[in-house]
């Protein structure tokens, strides 16, 4: 969603290698929806009544201000509206793997609990949920349903998300420093790793500074006058890209005007119509979140899903599938700069590619690919554009992938330019 420069003030029992073939074929459509999920997140959508009158802002004065914001404690209900323009995930079960579970399916741990099955689920219509943060060891995200409800719970090192639905509860323990990667801050880690969320945006914070990444070349940021949010005031900050050829057209930025704290995020498409996203929330509290809203047990006759309970397969047995298997396969490198940047990616070393025609697949997941794609040529070849009106992404019949917020044009001439 965001560009990758810095913020300036003015911006996923057959034969082995039929298996792989299966991988594969599925590696670039879930990367996009996984990115998508991604840009969601767990986090807040809508409330607002008249525009109050307050004191005059600049654009960097704005910034500067979420910015300074140290907002660690908060309480609240949220409501995610998101239209990716994505085809119904229902009938692909497991086949297309852990990023792309239907409604009330398992994830790759086999637990319906399994917080990679319910993340999906946001990349589509409507949701109602309430959350809760208590600094970045204490976390709570729960979904509500018509008749039941899911929760992810991080405390500490603890993670458990439970589904009362099939009364079955996922337990995971967060990662103890140095564990996983350079990071050096707990909080760090557990932002990243703890909750489940899989690196996915947490808080309006987050999806306003990614947002924000931009540099004064390419971007235009603006202060857009004044919104009631939650029952709070609030200065709207709009971003939009000076270049043509993204699918953002603009975001908007709602801001707490005392605490600085990002209340709703909204970005339309440069294709039109509603909203890819609508996040905000409904009901704010800024006071310190009871102790028990953390705690956990299992209710009797729940069944425990560790995540230990589930190895992986070794990467000799199966190739890995989704955004970070091309990534370790062969590296990455960005081309184009800020709203237009485009990832190149190679997929796993001896892996095929199938065509479209190939029938490797269900029809179902079939059905779900041919409805996301959109074949392309050029100098670099032929391909197919897996489209979504967020992230697009052209898989190249010879092993490439290029990834970003931007049109099929784009793509065709950022891979045209790498050949």
């Amino acid at each position: 969603m965001a560009p990758n420069d810095s913020a300036q003030t003015t911006e996923e029992g057959r034969e082995p290698r039929a298996g792989r073939r299966m991988a594969t074929r599925y590696a670039v459509p879930v990367a996009v929806a996984g990115v998508a999920a991604a840009t969601i997140g767990l986090v807040p959508a809508l409330a607002a009544t008249g525009d109050p009158e307050l004191p005059k802002i600049s654009a960097q004065e704005l910034i500067e201000k979420i910015a300074a914001s140290d907002t660690e404690q908060l309480s609240g209900s949220v409501k995610i509206t998101t239209d990716l323009g994505l085809p119904s995930l229902g009938g692909l079960g497991g086949a297309a793997g852990s990023a792309l579970v239907p409604k009330g399916g398992a994830g790759a741990s086999g637990s319906t609990a399994d917080p990679n099955a319910k993340l999906m689920e946001l990349t589509t219509g409507t949701h109602t949920l309430r959350v809760a943060t208590d600094g970045p060891d204490k976390q709570k995200v729960s979904i509500q349903d018509d008749a039941a409800e899911y929760s992810l719970i991080h405390n500490g090192d603890e993670v458990w998300a439970y589904d009362s639905a099939s009364n079955e509860a996922y337990h995971a323990t967060s990662p103890k420093d140095g564990e996983h990667g350079q990071k050096g801050a707990k909080g760090e880690h557990q932002r990243e790793e703890g909750a489940g969320a899989e690196g996915a945006p947490a808080t309006p914070q987050d999806f306003a500074k990614e947002a924000l990444k931009a540099s004064a070349d390419t971007t235009s940021v603006t202060v857009d006058g004044t919104a009631r949010i939650a029952g709070r005031d609030a200065y709207q900050l709009l971003v939009k890209p000076k270049q043509s050829g993204s699918t953002v057209g603009s975001i908007k930025i709602a801001v707490d005007a005392e605490t600085g704290t990002p209340l709703k995020f909204t970005l339309t498409p440069s294709s039109g119509g509603k909203a890819v996203i609508d996040i905000g929330f409904t009901k704010v509290d800024f006071a310190k979140p009871a102790a028990s809203t953390f705690d956990f047990t299992p209710p009797k006759g729940t069944k425990v899903t560790q995540a230990e309970d589930h190895k992986a397969p070794e990467a000799s047995e199966v190739p890995k599938a989704g955004a970070g298997a091309f990534a370790e396969s062969g590296g990455q490198k960005v081309i184009g700069k800020g709203w237009n940047a485009v990832y190149e990616l190679t997929t796993p070393e001896g892996t095929d590619v199938p065509s479209a025609t190939s029938g490797d697949l269900p029809a179902e997941a079939q059905s779900f690919l041919d409805a996301l794609g959109d074949k392309a040529t050029g100098a670099f070849g032929s391909g197919t554009v897996y489209k979504t009106r967020l992230v697009n992404a052209l898989l190249t019949d010879d092993g490439k992938v290029y990834v970003g917020a931007v049109t099929k044009d784009v793509l065709v001439k950022a891979a045209n330019e790498a050949k």
